[in-house]
């Protein structure tokens, strides 16, 4: 059957040059059953493969970093040098956190990886508007310490060394951010690129492309993305079509003019010839909540269409934000310090909160909580322990000052996190429903002893409540079904064809979970509590998590995507 299929793709003009490239295109399941002993064996598992299939019982065999064998019948238990007794629990493939930020964490605070093994995540995806390259002078002024020593770096072919000498605990993979790019370009002023700067950018693209970015990612809602035209990010979508790159996209607006911004990202993907993710899909704002039935309608005519485009979410009715976005964008047009520095001026604060108050002609936050300051929560530690976790009307009260001098006086002190209650559970589950939708944490690995108390409870949370709120106790989605947007689907999407599915062949990212107890313990008045049920987690074979506790081991990768450019004719 395999000759046959190998002869047929030649035969459709698919030609197979050599039996290793054929070897690549089939998972080599009968030479690793083959092996003469297992690393590990799993038995007694309820197996969700990540197809969305249903459950089958069955046992797991891993040899080095891949999944062996795959069976249901009983298998020889002299052939692993360790096993598992899942005591008829879940085994799956590792979650895929879509969008999990910063990547730079799991060294500069170890301990961080803690609140991504416990969900069960093991690959998290990397890049927004930033990315962790490219880097100047500018944008890295001074040399990051890790471990007491100084680093700098200028390339994702740099940054990913530096994170395999010290090893990652995880697996991780990045976009190559637009605003990255045009801030070592351009900075961040707000101007139209010279030709000169347009083909900087996008050779700064392409280098990124071959050291292995998956795509390329705006945030289009914060400056410097503000600034850049559609045209713009076309131009720099193109430079990856090459290499098989995807488009990731935090919109250019979440609210009133969501259908808008849906249009915008698939017509960059459609001009740029790419597929499209949209990163965290939510109508933002109470007027806005009628939105989302017409977004999901809106991708799902697309992709019947024939338009490759999918989106994520975070499992909560609070997004996450920095306190300065309730500030026009425009406002930092003139650079953000020089901006924050002239915001101690009475006269500009007076105006400001005229602006926020009525102007509608931008993503007005404060509009989107219904202009109340109880409904905005602060998520983070960086004003003080005592108001961590207090909406800004009460932090407001506590420092005994008025609620918008407390707002400015935050924003220049160098701002704080919040969460402003802008969504609804009705359009959670319209998002659930809808086959294409995946997850994401949308923040930065985070722990206790380092960050403190304050975070969003999606940092240690999101995966297990995705399984504990919409799979076990509302029944919106099937164990498969959340299961297969966790992992295959996420890997497809990135183009990690390789992970995401328990078979013969596949990489062995493999999660031990109890579905009947799996559990998120972030709210938002304390989020720093890790999730419990997880039982143990392996990434490329090697047990990382056990009983709650990392193991010490760093099996991670720097995953590298893409990195072949391809021959269009």
């Amino acid at each position: 059957m395999r000759d046959y299929l190998v002869i047929l793709l030649a035969s459709i003009g698919l030609f197979l040059p050599s039996a290793a490239l054929a070897d690549d295109l089939f998972p080599p399941s009968t030479a690793l059953a083959d092996d003469k002993s297992w690393d590990v064996l799993i038995i007694n598992a309820r197996i969700v493969d990540g197809s969305g299939s249903p459950w089958f019982r069955g046992s797991v065999a891993i040899s080095g970093d891949k999944i062996a064998w795959v069976g249901s019948g009983a298998p020889d238990l002299t052939r692993a040098r360790e096993v598992v007794d899942a005591h008829d629990k879940i085994v799956s493939p590792g979650f895929i956190d879509f969008m999990g930020q910063n990547s730079l964490v799991y060294l500069t605070n170890p301990p961080s990886a803690l609140s991504r093994l416990t969900q069960g995540i093991t690959v998290h995806v990397s890049g927004e508007g930033d990315s962790a390259a490219p880097q100047n002078d500018v944008t890295q002024p001074d040399p990051v310490l890790i471990d007491g020593k100084g680093y700098r770096w200028r390339t994702f072919a740099e940054y990913f060394k530096i994170l395999e000498s010290h090893g990652l605990p995880l697996n991780v993979a990045h976009n190559v951010g637009a605003s990255q790019v045009r801030a070592v370009v351009m900075g961040e002023t707000d101007r139209t690129p010279t030709q000169a700067e347009m083909e900087a950018m996008k050779r700064l693209v392409d280098e990124a492309m071959r050291d292995g970015a998956a795509g390329l990612s705006t945030a289009l809602i914060y400056p410097p993305g503000i600034f850049q035209s559609q045209e713009e990010i076309i131009a720099l979508a193109k430079v990856v079509r090459p290499y098989g790159g995807i488009y990731s996209t935090h919109m250019r607006n979440e609210s009133d003019k969501l259908l808008e911004a849906i249009d915008e990202a698939i017509a960059i993907g459609q001009e740029a010839g790419i597929p499209v993710e949209i990163y965290h899909l939510k109508a933002a704002g109470i007027s806005n909540w009628p939105l989302m039935e017409k977004a999901i309608a809106r991708i799902a005519a697309a992709r019947i269409a024939g338009v490759d485009v999918t989106a994520d979410m975070y499992p909560y009715v609070r997004n996450g934000l920095g306190l300065e976005h309730f500030i026009p964008a425009r406002y930092y047009a003139v650079g953000r310090q020089e901006f924050l520095s002239s915001l101690a001026d009475p006269s500009l604060r007076k105006t400001l909160k005229t602006v926020i108050e009525t102007d509608q002609g931008w993503e007005n936050w404060y509009h989107h909580v219904g202009n109340d300051w109880s409904k905005v929560q602060i998520i983070d530690e960086a004003r003080g322990k005592d108001i961590a976790g207090l909406s800004i009307t009460e932090a407001a009260r506590r420092r005994g000052k008025d609620v918008w001098t407390f707002v400015f006086d935050a924003i220049q002190a160098g701002g704080v996190e919040v969460a402003p209650l802008t969504m609804n559970e009705e359009q959670q589950h319209l998002k659930l429903t809808s086959p294409f939708i995946m997850f994401n944490t949308d923040t930065p690995p985070a722990s206790p002893e380092v960050d403190g108390r304050g975070t969003h409870p999606r940092t240690y949370g999101t995966m297990p409540r995705v399984l504990a709120k919409y799979v076990r106790e509302e029944k919106i989605l099937t164990l498969e079904d959340a299961v297969r947007r966790m992992t295959s689907a996420a890997a497809n999407r990135i183009g990690m064809f390789d992970r995401g599915r328990i078979g013969a062949g596949y990489a062995a990212d493999i999660v031990l979970f109890d579905a009947d107890t799996i559990q998120d313990h972030a709210d938002f008045r304390d989020p720093a509590q890790y999730s419990t049920g997880v039982e143990r987690v392996w990434v490329n074979g090697v047990l990382v998590l056990k009983d709650g506790a990392m193991t010490g081991k760093l099996p991670g990768k720097a995953l590298r995507l893409n990195a072949v450019k391809r021959v269009e004719k």
